[in-house]
């Protein structure tokens, strides 16, 4: 099997990071955090020659998920018609609320109201094989209560959200938020990772474990 690779396409009025991960020569995508514009995920994907195999939400802020059920909906029809299962996004179960409540996942207040649901709803720890791909949520309460990253243990991958940044971390000012809850999620749960963990957040460029471990200034 080829290596596993990582896309990303930047969407949406707060320039969110939306993921797609693949592995080299094939054909079978996931995504993570379909930002917004789902349909333009959908097409630019398909251009590319991939099919959606699955997505996986890292929480349920307005602006990770306004492109959800239009690139759910896309996906779906398209295997519908060829006779394939149907598609499904992961969350995991503490960000049930959230993703379903338009003021508290603040798209009300950005001016357009979303309220969504994932098909499967993870634990803590819980491992999701899709297109050949196993990565391991891993819950990181904090920026919301349902926060979760995603780690690809065999490509050295963490899909982080916004739960952690590039020397910074996530906002904690909005419903479910907690900085002190935050702060402990990515000492005890991210920071035991390898080193040379690259981490793929939902705003701005990557990093490393390492790298955070030394010089993200929320964490030290």
């Amino acid at each position: 099997m080829g290596e596993i690779k990582i896309g990303r396409m930047v969407l949406g009025a707060c320039q969110t990071n939306c993921y797609f991960l693949y592995r080299d020569g094939e054909h079978e995508a996931i995504v993570v955090d379909p930002a917004d514009q789902g349909q333009k995920i959908y097409s630019s994907l398909l251009k590319n020659g991939f099919r959606v195999a699955g997505i996986l939400l890292t929480h349920g802020h307005f602006d990770h998920i306004w492109g959800l059920d239009a690139l759910r909906d896309a996906v779906n029809a398209a295997a519908e018609a060829d006779g394939l299962e149907p598609v499904k996004a992961y969350a995991h179960e503490d960000e049930r609320a959230l993703l379903k409540d338009a003021g508290m996942n603040v798209s009300e207040q950005a001016g357009r109201a979303c309220s969504t649901y994932a098909d499967v709803y993870v634990k803590d720890g819980q491992e999701i094989t899709l297109a050949g791909m196993t990565c391991k949520a891993i819950a990181t309460p904090g920026h919301t209560a349902g926060g979760c990253c995603y780690y690809f243990q065999e490509a050295g991958m963490l899909a982080a959200g916004d739960t952690l940044f590039a020397e910074s971390v996530g906002r904690t000012d909005f419903p479910t938020g907690s900085m002190g809850t935050l702060v402990r999620s990515i000492k005890e749960k991210l920071f035991v990772l390898p080193e040379d963990t690259k981490v793929y957040p939902g705003h701005g460029d990557s990093t490393t474990i390492g790298h955070e471990m030394k010089c993200n200034p929320f964490c030290v």
